[in-house]
């Protein structure tokens, strides 16, 4: 059985995969390109925090003149914080120019090297000209910068986890109409008989399209369907008729007593002909019935008890062909709202599969189960098995896979489908060539 590839996915992953990726891939270039650009920023920030500093001294200056910082020592000013992070310095200077700039020095404090990005700025005051030196200590910078990439790393983790979290969510409520078709309409739809046309709610119009597509569809689907339900049943009755008048015919013909030994055989031979093509007419009619639902399912069956009666009705020809059968059950399964009589003709038919394809001298087990709230059972036979190729065609109608010594007209494993399918039990093959095959019943 064909099965999906581990590299497929579904259209929700494949947006929620990319939409994950194109973070992680932005995730990469921003760390890559972040110490370059926090580090212009926390320069650019530092430049204008030494800018509004020399204002406020200035505009200081301006009101009360350099006097009050200069009678703090005799000919400069110099202030430096606890922590020589930050200083200002004050003092006459001889320039042949106006300074006005910013630059990276190293100042000596108490035999420690300290590096600092200083604004130096000239101005006159009462013909005097002085030089304002405002600065900062490189290794401050660098700390704000260090903090400021350890937040903004916080901060781009969180909003990439919030924003993947909205996008999916976003992207299956999106594609939630899609899912609604495929379950509803294409997966879910066993029986075209059964399939609802009714539209799926969404504002999306490229789903309204499709929805549209799959009504036509499966209304081309339904005539087609019940034009060839129609068909089989029409023709198969209408064969009927005329089957019985010749088998009727022939066997007075066999009371005719001017009959030589030689006609007498051949009309046997026709009259296993038509016994045959009875029995093929007969099978295709009960499979038409039950698709139409022609038949009531108003009983309660036990599946067990239903299962001993036919194993008691087959026991003769297990015996024959020293089959092992061994069934393994603690408890009895009950189908409600069931037909005993298509029932027993579903286990009948798998049990005679299984019984044909056995080995001589082989073993035939039945065990029951219970699976995610449903009830399983198993028969499996040893035998030669089907070849995986074959196996998905096994139910499919006048197909044999198997010796042609073994007598058959492909209709039994179909039947049993039929049946099971009419009454909500999922029946599936597995098998293995060399290890026979199993028929699972999922009630």
């Amino acid at each position: 059985m064909a099965t999906e590839s581990t590299a497929d996915m579904k259209l929700q992953g494949k947006f929620a995969l990319f939409n994950v990726l194109s973070k992680i891939a932005f995730v990469i270039l921003f760390l890559l390109s972040m110490p370059f650009m926090l580090e212009r920023i926390n320069i650019i920030q530092t430049d204008i925090d030494l800018i509004e500093k020399r204002e406020r001294i200035l505009d200081i200056i301006e009101e009360h003149g350099v006097q009050p910082f200069m009678e703090a020592q005799e000919n400069s000013f110099g202030s430096y914080n606890i922590l020589k992070e930050e200083f200002i310095s004050l003092e006459p200077a001889d320039l042949d120019e106006y300074w006005n700039f910013i630059e990276v020095t190293i100042r000596i404090l108490e035999d420690e090297a300290i590096d600092y990005r200083v604004l130096n700025y000239s101005f006159f005051v009462d013909g005097q000209m002085y030089l304002l030196e405002i600065g900062k200590s490189l290794s401050s910078i660098r700390q704000t910068e260090k903090n400021i990439r350890w937040m903004a790393l916080a901060l781009l983790l969180a909003f990439i986890a919030v924003t993947v979290v909205a996008d999916i969510s976003y992207i299956r409520l999106l594609l939630k109409p899609l899912n609604q078709l495929v379950l509803n309409k294409l997966v879910n739809i066993h029986d075209p008989g059964k399939y609802s046309p009714a539209p799926v709610q969404t504002t999306t119009e490229d789903f309204k399209k499709l929805d549209r597509s799959i009504n036509q569809m499966m209304e081309r689907i339904q005539t087609l369907f019940r034009k060839e339900r129609e068909f089989t049943s029409n023709v198969s009755h209408e064969l009927l008729t005329p089957v019985s008048i010749l088998q009727s015919k022939l066997e007075n013909l066999l009371n005719e007593k001017t009959l030589s030994e030689e006609g007498l055989v051949k009309i046997g031979e026709s009259l296993k002909t038509l016994n045959r093509l009875k029995s093929i007419i007969n099978s295709l009619l009960l499979i038409a019935r039950i698709e139409n639902e022609q038949y009531l399912k108003n009983e309660e069956v036990p599946v067990f008890e239903l299962m001993k009666e036919v194993i008691g009705e087959l026991k003769e020809q297990f015996e024959a062909s020293e089959i092992e059968l061994k069934v393994e059950h603690d408890r009895e399964i009950v189908i409600q709202k069931a037909n005993r009589a298509l029932l027993f003709t579903m286990f009948l038919n798998i049990f005679g599969n299984t019984l044909k394809y056995t080995n001589t001298a082989g073993k035939v087990s039945v065990n029951a189960a219970k699976e995610n709230g449903r009830n399983i059972i198993r028969v499996h036979n040893t035998g030669e098995g089907i070849d995986p190729k074959n196996l998905e065609e096994i139910f499919s109608r006048f197909k044999k896979f198997s010796s042609e010594n073994i007598q058959g007209y492909g209709l039994g494993l179909p039947i049993a489908k039929t049946i099971a399918e009419f009454h909500g039990i999922n029946l599936t093959a597995e098998s293995l060539a060399g290890e026979g095959t199993s028929f699972i019943l999922r009630i």
